[in-house]
C-alpha cells in the first residue's frame, strides 16, 4: 500500500491509500476518488515528504507527540475527530462478521440478492458502474466510509 497526500480543486487536504501509483490514477480516472469534505472528483497529490527509513546502525527516533488532526484551515473539532473514530469503529465491528470477497463483489452479491448463494456479509470491490447496476436492480449495497486492503496486502 502507499499512502498520498491528496488535495481537492477547492484546497481541502486528505489522505488516500492505494495500491500503487497506477491504481490511484485509474480511480482518479473512473472518479472514484472525492474529497471527503466536499465531494469534489477534481483531486491530485499534493506535496509531501518521501518517507526515508533510517540506517541499520541508528537509533530509532524518539516517538513523536501526538499530532492533531487538521482541517485546511485548522484543527478538525473535537467532536468531528471522535465521531470519526465512533465510524471507525463501527466499520471494523461490522467486518469482524464479514467475508472479503475482492473483485467478485458484484458477482457475489447478485448471486445472493437473486437466491443462488447463500445470503451472508460481505465486502469487496466494485466499479463505480458495477454499484450503480447493483442498485438498479434493487440489491442493497453501501460504500465502506473508510477504505480496507485486501487481506493479502495486510502485513
Amino acid at each position: 500500500m502507499i499512502v498520498f497526500d491528496l488535495c481537492c480543486d477547492t484546497g481541502h487536504r486528505f489522505e488516500g491509500w492505494f495500491a500503487s501509483s497506477t491504481e490511484f490514477a485509474r480511480q482518479c480516472e473512473s472518479a472514484l476518488v472525492c474529497c471527503p469534505q466536499c465531494g469534489s472528483a477534481v483531486v491530485e497529490k499534493a506535496p509531501m515528504a518521501p518517507a526515508v527509513g533510517r540506517k541499520a546502525n541508528q537509533l530509532p527516533a524518539p516517538a513523536a507527540p501526538r499530532r492533531e488532526h487538521h482541517l485546511a484551515r485548522g484543527p478538525l473539532p473535537a467532536e468531528l475527530s471522535e465521531a470519526l473514530l465512533k465510524l471507525a469503529q463501527a466499520q471494523a465491528k461490522a467486518l469482524e462478521n464479514s467475508s472479503w470477497v475482492g473483485p467478485a463483489f458484484a458477482d457475489e452479491s447478485r448471486a445472493m440478492h437473486y437466491g443462488e448463494r447463500e445470503a451472508k456479509a460481505i465486502h469487496g470491490q466494485a466499479t463505480a458502474n458495477e454499484a450503480k447496476e447493483l442498485l438498479e436492480e434493487g440489491i442493497a449495497i453501501a460504500p465502506l466510509p473508510f477504505p480496507i486492503a485486501p487481506p493479502e496486502e495486510l502485513n
